[in-house]
């Protein structure tokens, strides 16, 4: 005992809430303090991948699933720039963090490994949320695209949202030079974003390919987000729900015994 202080309790109580409020802001305002290049620039790129489909595809292309085709990507392409940043967010904080050799500063604190989960997590699901949030009003005001069930779309954007953001700090971990996260980046995330019913129908996919199809997480975010933007989906939103929920859930126990064990983080 030390000044009726039991020996390993932490003065600050169960949750260290001004450490987590910490990280959380400083997550956050590492993304607005570039916002040209984290908000405006997907914004950008969203607006381009809808021109280009619209024009060259778009008018040959037919009705999917009861839906004109610009219609029926436009929540895909809003999800996969979602879930881009989410994962780019807590990726690049963790590996710049290692490389620049500071990542002792968020370390050190008396912070606990469900702690530094959340607070990476908030930042790269917050940046996701903003992502979204400009995506939408965009297809509302040039496309005309109203969101039909609102809490279903926000829900499937937070939860692809902070399930990347868990991916994006277990590959920051894992990596220790930049070139190895972008090998992540462009060798994983990008395909498993291109590949998961953005732009298309899964059952217009063969048998073998879409049943590996539905094995993937993004997809049931991407037709969650669907499903609750212009009212239809491959797939059940309560699947989907339940696929999301555990799917994250999964991930952040993987960036939470990384976090507890030091893994690729102690020297």
């Amino acid at each position: 005992m030390t000044n009726g202080v039991q020996m390993g309790t932490r003065r600050f109580g169960r949750v260290n809430w001004m450490g987590l409020y910490t990280l959380s802001a400083r997550e956050i305002q590492r993304f607005m303090a570039v916002w040209t290049q984290t908000l405006m620039a997907p914004l950008i790129t969203a607006g381009l991948f809808m021109m280009i489909f619209s024009i060259a595809i778009g008018p040959r292309r037919g009705e999917v699933m009861g839906v004109d085709f610009t219609t029926f990507i436009a929540p895909g392409i809003l999800m996969m720039t979602v879930i881009q940043n989410a994962f780019a967010n807590t990726s690049s904080s963790i590996v710049i963090g290692k490389v620049q050799g500071n990542i002792v500063d968020t370390l050190m604190p008396p912070l606990s490994p469900v702690e530094l989960v959340i607070g990476y997590l908030a930042g790269g699901t917050g940046r996701g949320l903003m992502v979204a949030l400009a995506i939408g009003l965009g297809l509302l005001v040039f496309l005309g695209i109203e969101v039909r069930h609102p809490v279903w779309a926000l829900t499937f954007v937070i939860l692809g949202a902070a399930f990347l953001s868990g991916l994006g700090i277990v590959a920051g971990v894992f990596a220790n030079k930049f070139d190895q996260m972008a090998a992540i980046t462009n060798f994983v995330i990008t395909p498993l974003a291109f590949l998961s019913g953005t732009f298309y129908s899964v059952t217009a996919l063969p048998p073998f390919l879409e049943t590996v199809t539905r094995y993937n997480p993004i997809f049931y975010m991407i037709d969650g987000v669907r499903y609750g933007v212009i009212g239809v989906s491959d797939g059940s939103p309560w699947t989907g729900l339940a696929v999301g929920i555990g799917a994250t859930l999964a991930i952040s126990v993987i960036a939470w015994w990384m976090f507890a064990r030091g893994y690729r983080l102690k020297a």
